[in-house]
């Protein structure tokens, strides 16, 4: 051992140290068992096979809180989906953005509401139209039209009227001014849906042509729609979509949660933010 320290140019003492060194201790402490995470996370992925490991988080989290339990840490469980495929495949097509230099979101409900619309393909043929209105500060989707023939400018006040009355009750007009953030679509500039909306206390505001993005808030709705609902429920007719409309809106608005909502859904946004400052709201 000698020669060999007299080799390498250290001391044999050392040499003899590093040949005899002890096995590694594990650092830190042992992980904890997966099997009631995992089955906890494959239950939520049946009802939900869209939501990834950020929004499964967040339903484990409030789960455990409502039962009085440590919600476990995000990093954990993301740990765990990756262990055992769980996780979601992440999308790698590239597409052409159009920039927007504005802000849709505010900081206080009630101050500007947005509006857009889509159509939903039926297995027979069928198509069903949707537009709805969202409220840019707690993501809420406050009411809907659906039709199975075009959005018309009729059906678009009537969305209005139901909107404010989901938030206000029956009222001539609104308390104050709230912005009401439309695309060019005709049914939304048409004058006298521009006029009743003002003569409610709304203050119409338009998307620039071409730029879907303007109004990101609600074409994000749309995607959450047709990805989180429509893609895995049965769709066989108008009928059957319409009537499960309501249930997807509620379900949207109670349990999905938003990154912009510190992963919370918008009636638990709703719920926090009253307790914390009602005056405010």
């Amino acid at each position: 051992m000698s020669a060999v320290a007299d080799a390498i140019g250290i001391s044999r003492p050392h040499l003899s140290a590093m040949r005899n060194r002890p096995a590694a201790r594990p650092r830190g402490r042992p992980p904890l068992p997966d099997a009631e995470l995992v089955a906890e996370i494959r239950a939520l992925i049946a009802d939900l096979p869209t939501y990834g490991y950020r929004r499964i988080h967040a339903l484990l989290r409030r789960h455990s809180e409502a039962n009085g339990r440590a919600p476990p840490n995000p990093k954990r469980v993301y740990r765990v989906m990756k262990l055992h495929g769980l996780l979601l495949q992440r999308h790698s097509g590239r597409s052409e953005e159009r920039r927007h230099d504005g802000r849709i979101a505010v900081a206080t409900r009630n101050t500007r509401w947005c509006s857009d619309g889509l159509e939903i393909g039926c297995d027979n043929g069928e198509k069903v139209r949707v537009a709805f209105a969202l409220d840019c500060c707690d993501r809420e989707a406050m009411s809907y039209v659906a039709t199975t023939s075009g959005i018309s400018a009729e059906d678009v006040r009537d969305l209005i009227v139901a909107t404010v009355e989901h938030r206000f009750g029956r009222v001539n007009r609104v308390p104050e001014a709230i912005e009401w953030l439309t695309d060019n679509g005709s049914c939304y500039t048409a004058h006298e849906t521009r006029r009743f909306a003002r003569d409610i206390g709304l203050i119409p505001r338009t998307t620039p042509v071409e730029s879907p993005q303007s109004n990101g808030m609600a074409e994000a709705f749309v995607r959450t729609l047709k990805r989180d609902y429509v893609r895995v429920s049965p769709r066989p007719n108008a009928r059957a979509v319409i009537e499960q409309l309501p249930a997807w809106l509620e379900h949207y608005n109670r349990v999905h949660p938003h990154r912009a909502l510190g992963y919370r859904s918008p009636r638990e946004f709703i719920d926090r933010s009253t307790r914390e400052a009602p005056s405010r709201l």
